[in-house]
């Protein structure tokens, strides 16, 4: 059996989680958070796409590489410590060994993420005050969990975690995390900060093999504004302390923890797009009977990307043609003459284009449905048998307000 449960980072055994208000950019709110295995854990990740990589980055893909286990995620909201230079590099290190110091554990056994405004250097002082702080607020509550994601917010206004439990090899597992992301959001992977912890066990590399496959169809889908961020960042610590027999090869095992990781992916990953900058609903496109998988991909996050089917979602306004459009710029090769295009709400479903041309259609209805809080535009490709589902959200007034002023 495998359903969700409540919590985060703390659901599964043996992790621990704090916030704390450090004063890094923010005043009256925590901007700092930590996540602790208790004992050793396998860690896997996998960052942004950006040529331009923000310190945490660079040194996260450096520490991953070269260790098989760490003990602590520290993350930092309000500076992004990207374009900073030599001096960026240096001060993350020392985010770093304040928390290993504080934990009593070795530097390169902590990962770091920030996120905030790009080219700021982060303030030490802050930082050495917050790693005590985060120290003394170590907890393994789900409240604990909840506040880590609070923490780590900027523009998000919820914060966003999910988890699952589940079966291997007899034993109880679980699988959390939490992630935050409003802005700049095109992942590839990923514009957002992730942090996942599970009590399974299993080897660095099926973990990495896990991690990387999953993202493609969780955190990859989503898109909000088509900027891929500096600092995007995944990352997923397995403690092993659930006692299963180790997952070290594909099989049954290894497709069972990977469906329970995706449970969790994409629900933060949906969590992530309807909570955009100044959106008012979740935008999803699903691709049914394409010809290719890779096809339904592309064409599913082709729609959710334009900004001008985007606006047409605000506006409550069922321009199917915008869709169309966007279906046919996203390098696909399809007959247009020969798929479907519905939209739907929880409650009601219609058709808007078939047979290459216009459906017959209520534009009352269609604007109905159009006004619910999640929107679901499925394209029939009638080509095959592969599917694909891409998140986003709508374009507004506000995203515009929210990033004209963002340093301010």
């Amino acid at each position: 059996m495998m359903e969700y449960i409540n919590g985060g980072v703390t659901a599964a055994k043996g992790f621990k989680a704090s916030a704390a208000m450090a004063g890094i950019k923010y005043k009256g709110r925590t901007d700092m958070a930590l996540v602790y295995s208790e004992k050793d854990a396998v860690s896997a990740g996998t960052f942004t796409t950006n040529v331009v990589k923000a310190a945490p980055v660079k040194r996260d893909i450096k520490v991953l590489e070269e260790n098989e286990c760490v003990r602590a995620v520290v993350l930092n909201s309000g500076i992004a410590n990207a374009c900073t230079g030599s001096v960026g590099d240096a001060n993350n290190e020392l985010m770093a060994s304040y928390i290993a110091e504080c934990l009593g554990v070795k530097t390169d056994q902590v990962l770091t993420c920030s996120t905030g405004v790009i080219g700021y250097q982060l303030p030490l002082e802050p930082l050495k005050k917050g790693a005590v702080l985060l120290k003394d607020a170590l907890g393994d509550s789900l409240e604990k969990g909840h506040e880590a994601a609070c923490a780590i917010m900027t523009t998000d206004t919820i914060s966003k975690e999910a988890a699952v439990e589940f079966e291997l090899s007899g034993k109880k597992v679980r699988i959390g995390g939490m992630s935050k992301g409003s802005g700049m959001i095109h992942p590839d992977m990923a514009t957002m900060l992730g942090v996942v912890t599970t009590d399974a066990a299993i080897s660095k590399e099926m973990l990495t093999k896990a991690v990387r496959e999953d993202v493609i169809d969780s955190f990859n889908m989503i898109s909000v504004d088509r900027d891929t961020s500096t600092n995007d960042s995944l990352i997923i610590l397995a403690n092993g302390l659930a006692g299963n027999d180790i997952i070290d090869s594909e099989g049954e095992e290894f497709e069972t923890f990977k469906k329970a990781l995706s449970m969790v992916t994409v629900k933060l990953a949906k969590m992530m797009a309807g909570d955009g900058e100044g959106a008012t609903k979740l935008f999803t496109t699903k691709v049914i009977n394409a010809a290719d998988k890779n096809d339904a991909r592309k064409l599913a996050k082709s729609v959710i990307t334009s900004n001008l089917v985007k606006a047409a979602v605000f506006g409550c306004d069922a321009n199917w043609g915008r869709i169309v459009c966007a279906l046919g710029y996203s390098k696909v090769d399809f007959d247009p003459d020969n798929i479907d295009l519905y939209i739907e709400d929880d409650k009601n479903k219609i058709l808007l284009f078939t047979n290459g041309m216009a459906a017959d259609y209520s534009e009352e209805e269609a604007t109905r449905i159009l006004g619910a809080k999640e929107v679901i535009a499925t394209v029939d490709m009638k080509s095959g048998s592969e599917n694909a589902t891409a998140y986003g959200c709508d374009l507004t007034y506000d995203y515009v307000k929210i990033n004209g002023d963002y340093r301010s």
